[in-house]
């Protein structure tokens, strides 16, 4: 008879998990994906491309409807998970169902930060998470509207891309001297600006909100320098919270994230966390491909498989950002000790930065042409000796494996 094993939250990391779980162990467990939002899981990193209408909603869903039915994973969607009760291995949803579990599988993601900032609370101060938020945008997107985006990461970026896309006058507020600085050196940084600013965004770095005003709703934001910036709507993009409240209302162990082993396992050994909301060796990667990797182990570990176990994530960005092709990394900041290869051709807007230490790559930055990006993240986690290359690794694998051959 199978197990009954109910994932809570339904996002990419969920799906990952199901989709490695059936190709491993179909038929051990009967399983129940429960989600909060009222759809089915979609890809958020297409969300910039849905405000932009380069993509419609149909394009950015992971898997029809028909492909859990064919697997015979039950799905409820628009049903919030309200309690866990670990002793009876019973989910408890806000409108009164349950369901019992052998094995629980914590995948709820994260939520959007507002700055503690007056004015937050105000209608038309947006966030940029999900298709709700995407949808409130487009709500107020006419053309010639004015739009602040807090934020100068990814999520920020991206949302100004959308708006700009879409016709709205946007300004892209940071309070870093830098875009993307968790991802990004200071000179690709700047390239990346310069070709975010060709697309008619306004970038302000060293910008620190001071306030949102208006009554009702926002009508401008005020910066700490005391310049005043009218707005119709302001989206706060400035990071994402593990969402770990129905963990710790459960009694299991929550630091920043919900804390697991290496075995994705948390306090109780038969409930499991992957993804934005679980912590690992006290680091919480809130990216897409730590995620799949957790899905992968876990997976295979509920299949039976006790040698798989998750070590943790090389920190790597592979994307396109504002459609600039971006890739990063491990540890792409030198030290005095390193040995650092850069390339540019600033007409091409292509840059490459490498960073070797001990005959090994540590890191890398690619900004404009990110081909080679998957094969220096590959050198980044085997450590091998890269010194044999050294003197051609900026042009790629097909010149280092030309002369090795």
């Amino acid at each position: 008879m199978s197990e009954p094993l109910a994932v809570v939250g339904n996002g990419m990391a969920a799906t990952r998990f199901v989709d490695e779980l059936m190709q491993h162990a179909l038929g051990r467990y009967s399983v129940i994906v429960i989600g909060a939002e009222p759809r089915l899981s979609y890809n958020r990193v297409l969300l910039s491309s849905l405000l932009a209408n380069e993509v419609d909603e149909a394009a950015i869903e992971l898997k029809p409807r028909r492909w859990w039915n064919r697997h015979g994973v039950t799905t409820l969607d628009g049903q919030a998970v309200a309690a866990i009760d670990r002793q009876a291995r019973v989910v408890t949803l806000a409108n009164g169902q349950y369901f019992s579990f052998s094995k629980l599988v914590l995948a709820t993601g994260s939520r959007p930060i507002r700055l503690p900032k007056p004015g937050m609370k105000l209608q038309n101060v947006l966030t940029f998470r999900d298709l709700a938020d995407v949808g409130a945008m487009r709500a107020l997107m006419r053309k010639d509207a004015r739009a602040i985006v807090i934020g100068g990461g990814l999520l920020g970026i991206e949302a100004a891309y959308g708006l700009a896309k879409a016709g709205v006058k946007v300004t892209l507020l940071h309070l870093m001297d830098r875009l993307m600085e968790r991802q990004l050196d200071p000179r690709a940084a700047l390239l990346l600006k310069r070709a975010i600013e060709a697309k008619n965004i306004e970038v302000l770095l060293g910008a620190d909100t001071k306030r949102v005003l208006g009554e009702d709703r926002a009508t401008a934001l005020e910066l700490s320098c005391g310049r005043v910036l009218p707005a119709d709507f302001v989206v706060c993009a400035v990071g994402i919270r593990p969402n770990t409240q129905l963990a710790h209302d459960a009694g299991i162990a929550v630091n920043g994230g919900i804390m697991v082993d290496d075995g994705l396992t948390t306090s109780d050994p038969n409930i499991f966390a992957i993804g934005e909301c679980a912590e690992h060796r006290g680091r919480v990667y809130g990216l897409v491909e730590p995620a799949n990797e957790q899905a992968k182990i876990l997976a295979r570990r509920l299949a039976g498989d006790r040698s798989a176990v998750y070590l943790g994530s090389a920190p790597a960005t592979n994307l396109k950002v504002s459609g600039v092709n971006v890739f990063s990394a491990g540890e792409f900041m030198e030290s005095p000790s390193s040995d650092v290869l850069t390339f540019e051709d600033e007409g091409a807007g292509v840059y490459k930065k490498l960073i070797i230490e001990d005959r090994k790559l540590k890191g890398a930055v690619l900004l404009g042409d990110t081909a080679d990006g998957l094969w220096y993240l590959d050198l980044i986690r085997s450590g091998a000796d890269v010194s044999p290359l050294r003197d051609i690794l900026a042009f790629g694998p097909a010149l280092a494996l030309s002369q090795a051959a």
